[in-house]
Parts: C-alpha cells; sequence; structure tokens
C-alpha cells in the first residue's frame, strides 16, 4: 500500500510539474510557439513522460479548461448558497470568469470553440488520461458549462421577474459569453477586464428590468 501511495504521489507530482511548466512557457512565449520538449525541458522531466499523461499540447488546454469549469462550478455552488439577486450572481459569475481567463488567456480560443460546439462532450472533458483517482471528481461528467450555468441564472431571474422576459434566455448567454471574444481582439487601448467591465454594464443595463 506505501509503495502504490508512493507512485500515486510521483504521478501527482509529474503531472502538476508538465502543467505548471506549461502554463508558464505558454504565457511567455506563446502555445503555437511552445514545443513538447519545452515543456519537459522546464519541468526537469523526460519527454517520454509526457506521453504518459498527455496526448499532445491541446491536452494540456483541454486540462486546463477542466479546472476552469471545476473552478466555476465550485464559485457557482457557493453563490447558491448565499441569498443573492440573479443580477449579482450573474455579475460575480461573469467577472469571476473573466479573471481566471485573464491570468490564461491560452486558453481562451479554446473556451470559445467548445462553447461554439456546444461545449464538449463528457469524454472530451477528461482532462488527461491518466489523471489520478485523488484528482478526478466523481461528479466530473455532471459538472456544468460556462452556458449552462448562464443559462440557469438567466433563466431563474426571468422567472423571479428580475430579468427582462422577452429575449430568450439562450439569446442572453450567447451575448455573454460574445464579450469574451470581442474583448480578447479589441484594439482599444484598455486591459481585457476593464474592456469586460464596461461591456457588462451595458449588457445588465439591458436584461435588467427597471422598477
Amino acid at each position: 500500500m506505501a509503495e502504490i501511495n508512493r507512485r500515486e504521489r510521483k504521478k501527482i507530482f509529474s503531472q502538476k510539474a508538465i502543467v505548471e511548466s506549461a502554463v508558464k512557457l505558454f504565457a511567455q512565449k506563446g502555445y503555437q510557439e511552445t514545443t513538447v520538449a519545452d515543456i519537459m525541458s522546464e519541468a526537469d522531466l523526460g519527454i517520454g513522460t509526457f506521453y504518459n499523461y498527455f496526448q499532445s499540447k491541446e491536452d494540456i488546454l483541454k486540462h486546463l479548461l477542466f479546472q476552469i469549469i471545476v473552478e466555476t462550478n465550485d464559485k457557482f455552488e457557493e453563490l447558491q448558497k448565499e441569498s443573492r439577486l440573479a443580477g449579482e450572481t450573474l455579475r460575480e459569475m461573469f467577472l469571476f470568469t473573466a479573471e481566471i481567463l485573464d491570468s490564461k488567456r491560452f486558453v481562451l480560443p479554446l473556451f470559445l470553440s467548445a462553447a461554439h460546439k456546444g461545449g464538449f462532450k463528457e469524454h472530451s472533458m477528461e482532462p488527461s488520461k491518466d489523471m489520478s483517482e485523488t484528482e478526478r471528481p466523481a461528479s466530473m461528467p455532471k459538472k456544468m458549462t460556462f452556458k449552462h450555468i448562464f443559462d440557469q441564472i438567466i433563466k431563474a431571474g426571468q422567472a423571479s421577474g428580475e430579468f427582462r422576459q422577452d429575449i430568450p434566455a439562450e439569446i442572453i448567454t450567447e451575448m455573454f459569453h460574445s464579450v469574451f471574444q470581442a474583448a480578447s481582439f479589441s484594439s482599444i487601448q484598455i486591459s481585457f477586464l476593464a474592456n469586460i467591465r464596461y461591456k457588462l454594464i451595458l449588457i445588465m443595463d439591458g436584461i435588467i428590468l427597471k422598477k
């Protein structure tokens, strides 16, 4: 049993080193310019070890995107326990997601692509082929995507009379999602997060019913 535990610890350490090295290099050099050899050199591990955990660089992005899905689900569950208006929950979830994406901008293209295609299928949400049981949440297939979370919040706001009901929730969710794409390609000389916040004000003013 002790030997198994040591093996598991080594696997967790190696995978963590690979992911952290990839994140560092993606941020410094860019995703396209970073090679598997670069990542493994930074992690101080042999190149062959990479393929024990990931099949490609894109697999690391999927792993990171899954982590974002887990973090947003955890945040949503935390907010649901509080007595909040739907608008407050929507703002906090949107800014929370924006801050994560701002810190991992290299994941943004995959984030946008996944949402455009309707989100990952259950099998493609697997972050790596050799994730240890201690890292694999039992409820992983039940994790909601960004769109599912926002649909739920918006529909709750519409049902309570807080949000306007003449526009389908799915359309409003698409607007929120498109903000990330618009901000990432913006030529305006302000930060990604500042751009996001200005656009958030416009959308919220448009969906909250005036009383």
